[in-house]
């Protein structure tokens, strides 16, 4: 079944030089982004990790190495996120997102590096918040829950495909995995971006899910001692806690979101405060 867009949407995965978020980087790009109609373009970039703090090479885990077959060696002459921003950001412009586990990895990751290129002086206009995400990944581990190869064995034939592990190889896969999900169950799943992004569930505000929306709307903790609170009532009570999070090892989308917050209730509190 072929997926009914409104408008673009963009699979993609990356490969990264290891799986913590705040100290690793991206080093395999792939998106294969589909146009309502049906036409699909693919794009794959090879990215050069760098470590904006030591302003030098960041090294692949060997664990990492071992899995996706990347070596240092081979990216020394590929451009940095950096240079490839641009480009990137446009691929992304105006489209959907799809992927499979990437609401817990590879979206985080991906904002990651822009909130780092931001920080490094480049003005880009960006926000991987507002398109609609379809994970694969969730809708599989609904109906059949298992990984990406079984996915693609159960779906797409019964043969495993060819280059797991590999940004492009994954991100295609991905994608024929959701267009055989479409056709296996029909009468369960709408041809729909809206409806395929609702198998995400709770909706977090972060990419990590360090905070969470609770249904009236309020940014609510989600980790740690104030699990449950509210942000605001957290905010109320231990102010510093803000202060904590943005000195932690947490990612800078995380660092960005609590600080948007605070910034939100210091304003509330200060128009309550002219108004009496």
């Amino acid at each position: 079944m072929e997926l009914n867009l409104q408008r673009p949407l963009l699979f993609f995965d990356i490969e990264s030089t290891g799986l913590i978020i705040p100290v690793n980087s991206i080093i395999e790009l792939s998106f294969v982004k589909v146009f309502p109609g049906g036409e699909e373009r693919i794009k794959t970039w090879k990215i050069k990790p760098w470590d904006y703090d030591r302003n030098c090479q960041r090294p692949i885990e060997p664990g990492a190495s071992e899995v996706n077959g990347v070596t240092d060696e081979m990216l020394v002459g590929c451009p940095t996120f950096f240079e490839l921003a641009e480009e990137i950001a446009s691929w992304i412009e105006g489209s959907d997102l799809a992927g499979f586990n990437s609401q817990k990895f590879d979206l985080p990751m991906l904002a990651e590096e822009f909130e780092r290129v931001a920080l490094a002086g480049k003005d880009l206009k960006i926000d991987l918040h507002s398109p609609r995400m379809v994970d694969v990944q969730y809708i599989y581990h609904q109906m059949e829950p298992r990984n990406l190869k079984a996915a693609y064995r159960f779906y797409c034939g019964g043969g495993d495909f060819e280059n797991a592990h590999t940004a492009e190889a994954d991100a295609v896969a991905t994608y024929e995995v959701l267009k055989a999900q479409l056709d296996r169950y029909p009468g369960q799943i709408k041809n729909d971006v809206e409806q395929l992004s609702s198998f995400v569930g709770r909706k977090n505000v972060d990419f990590s899910g360090y905070l969470v929306w609770n249904d009236a709307g309020e940014a609510v903790v989600n980790f740690g001692k104030y699990k449950g609170k509210t942000a605001r009532q957290v905010f109320n009570s231990d102010p510093s806690y803000f202060s904590w999070i943005q000195q932690g090892s947490f990612t800078l989308d995380t660092k960005k979101q609590f600080e948007k917050l605070e910034q939100q209730y210091k304003l509330e509190r200060l128009a309550l405060k002219w108004q009496n």
